[in-house]
């Protein structure tokens, strides 16, 4: 029997001990604390890693600390564009939207992609009628907003930038909000054997509408097969342009190396090679759990079914 396990990411970024808050540190570290738990949960009550992840990244999406569904940050227009994806390594089946406005929780989505359509990729308009033909709650753009995310992108056009998250406006925060990619993810294996991603994201502050990133591309934000489950994190385009997810399943599969070396050669080597940042989250078949990140910090938990979850925010910690 496999070692049900989960991992959980909240994206990662530049550390900022200089303006930390303990308060909002704390919150960051309950919110990880209590996701992995609850996909531990699951996974020892014997539910599918597909369900398990699915879980995972709809309650990633409703806590606003995440830049995925609630406190999803603003395009340059002042509206909101959600992302996302849900792999099943069992089968390789893959659902995902991108570009949806007016849908709750775009995991949801991506997972009724999954599995009520011969197609894997939807967007906007067309996604989000098919997510209310398949009965998902729909809510107006500004449910998404928040005056934090609103004062973000209010600097971000006074100094014109586009921002890969926040950019500084909330003081405190663990991870430097100037420099930090807003992405959410989960993978899991679950006790018969089977693995399972998913990935989400609000994109990136001050973005052009129409943008989209890796997070909702098969293979490049999100993958899943028999081998492995991976969900990243970082420079949407140096990911897709890698296939990052699917790159380190290929390394496995095609050159044998183990999960450890074939995603540190992704993140430390080949994202790298062309000015990307970032990380990842992934598990094997083994149940094997590997976290990488060339950034500073990184958002993350993980956790075995039956055994005491673990969170970390910084380079140090396990």
């Amino acid at each position: 029997m496999a070692i049900a396990t989960i991992a959980i990411h909240g994206g990662a970024g530049a550390i900022a001990r200089a303006s930390m808050d303990a308060d909002k540190e704390l919150l960051y570290r309950q919110a990880l604390l209590q996701i992995v738990a609850s996909g531990q949960a699951l996974l020892a009550a014997g539910g599918s890693a597909l369900d398990v992840v699915t879980e995972a990244v709809r309650q990633l999406e409703e806590c606003p600390l995440f830049n995925a569904g609630i406190g999803s940050v603003f395009t340059h227009d002042g509206t909101h564009e959600l992302d996302a994806c849900v792999m099943d390594g069992r089968t390789r089946e893959a659902g995902a939207v991108a570009g949806l406005s007016r849908v709750r929780n775009p995991v949801l989505a991506a997972r009724a992609v999954l599995e009520n359509s011969p197609h894997v990729l939807f967007i906007g308009s067309g996604a989000e009628s098919f997510a209310a033909e398949n009965g998902l709650e729909m809510v107006e753009n500004s449910f998404f907003s928040t005056p934090e995310r609103r004062a973000q992108l209010e600097h971000a056009i006074s100094t014109q930038q586009m921002l890969l998250d926040h950019d500084g406006t909330s003081p405190g925060e663990p991870l430097d909000p100037n420099r930090k990619f807003g992405t959410v993810g989960a993978v899991a294996l679950d006790m018969a054997g089977h693995l399972a991603a998913a990935t989400s994201t609000g994109g990136m502050t001050n973005k052009q509408v129409g943008r989209v990133g890796d997070s909702p591309i098969p293979g490049a934000g999100c993958y899943a097969s028999n081998s492995v489950a991976v969900s990243c994190t970082g420079t949407g385009e140096v990911f897709m342009r890698t296939l990052a997810a699917y790159d380190v399943a290929a390394m496995m599969d095609y050159s044998g190396l183990t999960l450890q070396q074939a995603s540190d050669k992704v993140i430390h080597e080949n994202i790298p090679a062309l000015g990307g940042s970032g990380g990842l989250i992934a598990v094997d078949a083994a149940g094997n759990v590997v976290l990488p990140f060339n950034s500073e910090g990184m958002y993350r938990g993980y956790g075995a079914a039956g055994e005491l979850p673990v969170v970390a925010i910084y380079r140090e910690e396990h």
